[in-house]
């Protein structure tokens, strides 16, 4: 799973096309655009054993999982083998992941033997105090990133999700929802935002009211590919979904006088799309903390990575020392503070937390040595 050495490489140097992992060596990658939705699970099995099969998990509640193929979706749960061989929650099935099955029951139910190695993830700090990772999904091509135009627009929160998307490797597209609410000055200004922050991820603004970038959207999921929406409760994620299923009809909650929408998804979902393109709803999330995001915040605030290149000194802060070629650009209009303050904070975060990881995981081994010193010398006095 994503936890180990080997699988850790395997991740970070293959490039997700959107279809199964090289774990099966006859395993096919691509994905018929011409067939049902279907065909986004129809993937032969060769390579692996007579009595298995290859499926994605579309579903998660605590120990029991959905799994689906192209036949379609049945219940399933974790071996005790395979959860034994989890080194952490993170290596556990979540949503998007492909797993080795076994079916039972005349395939009315499944055992999930192995979960095959992820190509791309989101993941976060895990809410509250533990200092640990929380898997979210896997294997998305494209993070869908919804702020509501009217009451939830927060460049700082953005760059938050960008970070997240950047750090797993996906491509983001941010989605400005409820643009009826709001003037055509108003929505320029909030693009204007978006941009003066550095932010070059493509934008789309959308409506589902009158139905603005909604066919441009729907336009922009390719079959086979797998998407998500990630965004704050009642920002319209599922209102969203439902534009784009057609005939589905996933609960939502009605919009407040102030436009705020009711949050209404309650747990992580993968859903069909017509077009044969994958969609992962999700509910919000109050909490972004950020673990082990370094590469991502470089990624994502390249801009700052740019001017620094020419800074006086290699180790500059960008703080107080001169020849500061960061605080230069700021000073002339180049960056924006806001952006530049937010770096160093996520920065500042993500290494504080990336420690106190370190550290967590010393005190572990440190009571691990305890234990079994403890049990070696109980089994020496047994001896006598």
């Amino acid at each position: 799973m994503t936890t180990s050495k080997p699988k850790q490489a395997f991740l970070h140097t293959s490039a997700y096309s959107g279809g199964l992992p090289d774990t099966c060596p006859d395993v096919e990658h691509s994905v018929s655009a011409a067939g049902t939705p279907h065909d986004a699970f129809a993937l032969p099995g060769q390579g692996c054993h007579p009595d298995q099969s290859i499926a994605r998990v579309t579903a998660v509640d605590r120990n029991h999982y959905v799994v689906r193929n192209a036949e379609g979706e049945v219940p399933a749960k974790l071996t005790g083998r395979a959860a034994y061989t989890c080194e952490s929650p993170v290596d556990m099935p979540c949503v998007g992941d492909w797993v080795r099955i076994s079916y039972h029951d005349a395939g009315s139910r499944a055992s999930i033997l192995d979960v095959l190695p992820r190509q791309s993830f989101l993941r976060r700090k895990r809410p509250g105090d533990t200092v640990e990772y929380q898997m979210i999904a896997a294997n998305i091509d494209v993070a869908f990133i919804v702020q509501s135009c009217h009451f939830d627009f927060n460049v700082r929160r953005l760059e938050r999700y960008l970070v997240m998307a950047s750090e797993g490797q996906i491509e983001p597209v941010v989605l400005l929802t409820k643009a009826d609410l709001i003037t055509p000055e108003a929505l320029e200004q909030l693009f204007s935002q978006i941009r003066h922050a550095g932010i070059g991820a493509r934008v789309i603004a959308l409506s589902n009211v009158s139905g603005l970038g909604v066919e441009q959207l729907r336009e922009l999921i390719q079959p086979g590919k797998t998407y998500c929406l990630l965004g704050s409760s009642g920002v319209g994620k599922t209102t969203l979904v439902n534009r784009l299923v057609g005939g589905c009809d996933l609960a939502t909650g009605a919009v407040s006088l102030s436009g705020e929408g009711r949050h209404t998804t309650t747990r992580r979902q993968l859903i069909v799309l017509e077009s044969g393109g994958l969609l992962i709803d999700m509910p919000g999330m109050r909490e972004l903390g950020m673990l082990g995001v370094g590469d991502g915040i470089n990624d994502s605030f390249s801009d700052i990575q740019f001017h620094s290149q020419r800074c006086r000194f290699a180790d500059c802060t960008h703080t107080r020392e001169p020849g500061c070629a960061v605080q230069d650009a700021i000073a002339g209009g180049e960056l924006d503070e806001g952006h530049f303050r937010n770096y160093l904070k996520l920065k500042k975060e993500s290494e504080f937390l990336d420690m106190s990881k370190l550290e967590k995981r010393n005190r572990d081994r440190t009571f691990g040595k305890l234990v079994r010193s403890i049990n070696k010398a109980k089994g020496k006095r047994k001896e006598y």
